[in-house]
């Protein structure tokens, strides 16, 4: 059977965690989406690894790690985990990359960097005052991107002509007319945001890109062959998703998304293995609500509970090392990611986090022009006007860092695991009470 571990909200709910878990009864794990905006830690034997592009079974000896052809890579990023890896004794030698995964370069990041910097520009200048702000309107504003040229990339992916796939960093006459084409179409918008920057050089960035294809070309194969040869051999396969379900290009919180697919149906476009291979979809959450970057959060706390939350939880990007917003959970919004991934059950990570309140408040609803509403809007527009209404539940007190079985969790934690599956008619599967492998509730 194989298996996708999916996040629920905006990212950052622990999947890398969960995919280190589930690797040890998988033969591979794959990534489907997403680049190096991606962050995951994972804690093993009390070190941490922070993982952007590689898939975090690598930590697992002997377990194949696939890139799918559906991320975009960076390849010196990539180049510089891998010896990150090394240095700390992990054997990567189990990495393969999909031949037809388009290449990150040093344009795309240029661009993300000057395009985000255009729009918090216009958005203050045309920040929506009057009648427009008091009707929730969401005012222009720069994404909130990682500036690693993600965006960019799949743009240049779809617009097809000058996309650089993996494959063709070792095809020196095909990259040379591909960075040519890019070049053209790219310089007179860089000249216009950045009429200071340095020209590119056609020259240079094909003899760098040249270089850091020699090192990565063994690893680059035609992965969906891959996959499928190990299907046929009844191997197990992980699936693992980057970035959550509410940053999805097509059903996420739209314009405040990224750039690629996040949710399960991903992984078919993502790697060529059919999603008619899935037996089980994991969905990813915390016991509470974070965000990184623009876009509205109706339960956002902007106050010192939410400074506590955010340091108790180390709520701070794993690729940026920006501090994330903090929030009560949000129910509306899970409820709307297990729908759309269609969620078998549910790992319940960061619950720890919550030791030491007394009561926590969840948002059940959201009240919209007077009415409340239980579905999830479709966009930040419709989000924007939205006002959470909340459920008050009892908290806990107890740490829960060496509890193993779920009766060992104190009431209150117990029964806001509880209230979670009876509001999302998804039952739990997992419950992470600190960030080891060792600190987990398997059922």
């Amino acid at each position: 059977m194989c298996s996708v571990v999916v996040g629920l909200q905006w990212g950052d709910e622990g999947k890398g965690k969960l995919v280190d878990l589930l690797a040890a009864d998988h033969h591979a794990v794959v990534r489907y989406n997403g680049g190096a905006n991606a962050g995951h830690s994972v804690v093993v034997g009390g070190t941490r690894y922070s993982l952007h592009l590689i898939p975090s079974g690598i930590l697992y000896p002997g377990k194949a790690a696939v890139i799918g052809n559906g991320v975009v890579v960076d390849p010196w990023k990539l180049a510089e985990e891998l010896d990150g890896l090394a240095a700390k004794g992990v054997d990567t030698s189990g990495l393969v990359i999909s031949s037809r995964a388009h290449a990150v370069l040093q344009y795309h990041k240029l661009e993300d960097g000057l395009r985000e910097d255009l729009l918090k520009r216009v958005g203050a200048e045309r920040a929506p005052s009057g009648p427009d702000q008091a009707q929730g309107a969401v005012p222009v504003s720069e994404i909130g991107t990682t500036r690693r040229g993600i965006g960019p990339a799949y743009a240049d992916k779809v617009q097809r002509a000058c996309g650089v796939r993996m494959s063709d960093l070792s095809r020196p006459e095909q990259l040379r007319e591909k960075l040519a084409l890019a070049l053209a179409l790219k310089d007179p918008m860089l000249r216009v945001l950045a009429p200071n920057e340095p020209a590119l050089n056609l020259n240079q960035m094909l003899e760098q890109a040249l270089a850091i294809g020699a090192r990565l070309s063994p690893m680059v194969r035609d992965t969906t062959q891959v996959l499928h040869a190990m299907l046929r051999e009844g191997k197990r396969i992980l699936f693992e998703g980057a970035n959550g379900s509410l940053l999805d290009v097509d059903h996420g919180t739209y314009p405040y998304v990224t750039g690629s697919t996040c949710i399960a149906s991903g992984v078919g476009p993502g790697t060529g293995v059919p999603s008619t291979r899935l037996g089980r979809v994991l969905g990813v959450m915390k016991a509470y609500s974070t965000r990184v970057g623009s876009g509205p959060m109706p339960t956002e706390l902007k106050n010192a509970l939410g400074d506590q939350i955010r340091v108790k939880g180390r709520e701070f990007g794993t690729t940026t090392g920006r501090p994330r917003r903090v929030g009560w959970l949000d129910l509306v919004a899970v409820r709307y990611s297990a729908m759309i991934n269609g969620a078998t059950g549910i790992a319940l990570t960061m619950l720890d986090v919550l030791a030491g309140l007394d009561e926590i408040n969840v948002c059940t609803g959201y009240r919209v022009n007077g009415q409340v509403i239980k579905d999830f809007p479709p966009d930040a527009f419709d989000l924007a006007r939205a006002e959470p209404v909340y459920e008050t539940v009892r908290g806990f007190t107890e740490e829960l860092g060496t509890c193993r079985a779920r009766r060992e969790l104190p009431d209150g934690a117990r029964r806001y695991v509880e209230f979670i599956e009876r509001e999302v008619g998804v039952p739990v599967d997992v419950v992470s009470v600190g960030p080891g492998r060792e600190q987990t509730i398997l059922g």
